[in-house]
């Protein structure tokens, strides 16, 4: 087994807990290779040397069978991670290190049980949707989304967003801007914004305004087999385009296309703990605030 290590630099994690999980590495065999960012943090806070030939830098290139995305962080960190992957066919699991952390597969005290599970093959593996966006100027042909696209104001007046599903109209959004998201991304940004919660293995994307200025526009669900069409209006300079983690300046009049794409994320879920479960812990729907 190999496992890809990723981590932010800034993510603070304790010596003491980047400590245990490289002794992990040791005590299971595994094979690893790991980002230069992350390289460097764990020489500088541990006595564990990195082997040179080991790191990696902007991708990860291609891997062996076998091998494990493991990102440690929060679900900003697995986003990046999973972008970083030239092999989406690999597994990615994630440790909590961040806040929220509703992708996450383990947290801080179940690392060890997270390695024990790989060791002997009892991974609860769940394919997620990913979006397949076109027309940014910015990007080499097509870029991909785990969570969402979002089209946005970066200027103080309000932008304009019309979305076609199909060639068909559904809403001329004025306001802030518009998040398309899939499943996976309705407990992001969709969420904050008003969004519904989704079930990740519906067949379906989620259209919600962002502060919309008319009142009666509400999210709407859409089958993910629909093309989704976003035109781009501002009064004033540019907009902004954001992809998970990524933004780009777009300008007045930009078209972008969205689409299910034909690869997906290979995630690694926590044991035995189903997606409402999460959500009861997440959102700690299980408290009553009336005791």
């Amino acid at each position: 087994m190999k496992i890809v290590l990723f981590s932010r630099p800034q993510i603070a994690e304790a010596a003491e807990e980047v400590q245990r999980l490289m002794q992990l590495f040791r005590r299971y065999g595994f094979d690893y290779a790991i980002n230069q960012e992350f390289a460097e943090v764990v020489e500088r806070i541990t006595d564990f040397a990195v082997d040179p030939a080991k790191i990696y830098t902007h991708t990860t290139g291609l891997q062996p069978d076998a091998t494990l995305m493991l990102c440690c962080g929060g679900d900003g960190t697995l986003l990046e991670g999973i972008h970083r992957l030239s092999d989406r066919s690999i597994p990615v699991a994630a440790i909590n290190f961040g806040h929220l952390g509703f992708l996450s597969s383990a947290t801080r005290d179940g690392v060890e049980a997270l390695f024990e599970d790989i060791a002997n093959n009892r991974l609860n593996i769940q394919p997620r949707s990913m979006l397949e966006i076109s027309g940014i100027d910015a990007a080499d042909g097509t870029v991909t989304a785990l969570n969402e696209v979002a089209a946005q104001r970066a200027e103080a007046t309000m932008i304009k967003v019309e979305a076609k599903v199909n060639s068909q109209l559904v809403a001329q959004y004025n306001g802030d801007g518009v998040i398309l998201s899939t499943p996976t991304g309705s407990t992001a940004y969709s969420l904050s914004a008003g969004g519904p919660i989704v079930a990740p293995d519906c067949g379906c994307f989620l259209l919600t305004p962002l502060a919309p200025h008319n009142f009666g526009v509400r999210p709407v669900v859409v089958p993910d087999s629909a093309e989704v069409e976003l035109t781009i209006h501002t009064r004033y300079g540019a907009a902004s385009l954001s992809v998970d983690n990524r933004s780009f300046r777009i300008s007045d009049g930009t078209r972008i296309k969205v689409r299910r794409a034909k690869e997906q994320i290979l995630l690694v879920a926590q044991h035995n703990i189903s997606f409402y479960q999460t959500l009861h812990s997440k959102m700690m729907w299980d408290v009553d605030i009336r005791n």
